[in-house]
């Protein structure tokens, strides 16, 4: 059964950091590009950051540029998503997904061909 799995989400303070993980099961997630979505409450799911398979390439929405960091661990067949500096508005529920391709070809505008998700994992920002 392939699965996603994502861990790390939390309560924090803005100004703080969290580190998202992504880990999966059925398949070997060092195949395939890795993309990391969220989701606000009353507001559509959309793309956070994006890594490529082969030559890592890394790919930001504005809003997170400089505050986030994706990566990935092949020893450890996980993907992760440093956070730092955090705002109120990063609170959401983030999820990691595939699309089973190499590159982020589709993760700026074609989210609906990830087919791969996992549960998600919540953060929220608050004082």
């Amino acid at each position: 059964q392939v699965q996603l799995v994502e861990s790390g989400g939390g309560l924090v303070q803005p100004g703080g950091s969290l580190r998202l993980s992504c880990a999966a099961s059925g398949f070997t997630l060092n195949y395939y590009a890795i993309g990391w979505f969220r989701q606000a409450p009353g507001k559509e799911r959309e793309g956070v950051s994006c890594i490529s398979r082969d030559d890592g390439s890394t790919y930001y929405a504005d809003s997170v540029k400089g505050r986030f960091t994706i990566y990935r661990d092949n020893a450890e067949k996980t993907v992760y998503l440093q956070m730092n500096s955090l705002k109120p508005e990063d609170t959401a529920v983030y999820y990691c997904a595939t699309d089973r391709g190499y590159y982020c070809s589709n993760f700026g505008s074609k989210m609906y061909k990830y087919d791969y998700w996992g549960q998600g994992t919540q953060v929220t920002v608050s004082s």
